[in-house]
């Protein structure tokens, strides 16, 4: 039995994940992580980076321009 957990309840997304749920690009997300590897909103597993939902809403809420 597996249990799959919604995109918004969960903690972290994929970079693919995090596309789909906030209708951003993938490529436009990756460059705003290599741009910003030490930003808050970044969980790094091992060279993987996961999106912190809730952060990464607080940081798209501050900016005008993504």
């Amino acid at each position: 039995m597996t249990l799959e957990i919604p995109f918004w309840e969960r903690y972290t997304l994929s970079i693919e994940e995090a596309a789909a749920y906030f209708r951003v690009g993938e490529n436009k997300l990756r460059k705003l992580i290599s741009e910003n590897p030490d930003a808050d909103f970044i969980l790094w597993n091992n060279t993987r980076a996961q999106i912190k939902r809730k952060k990464f809403e607080s940081y798209i809420d501050r900016i005008s321009l993504i």
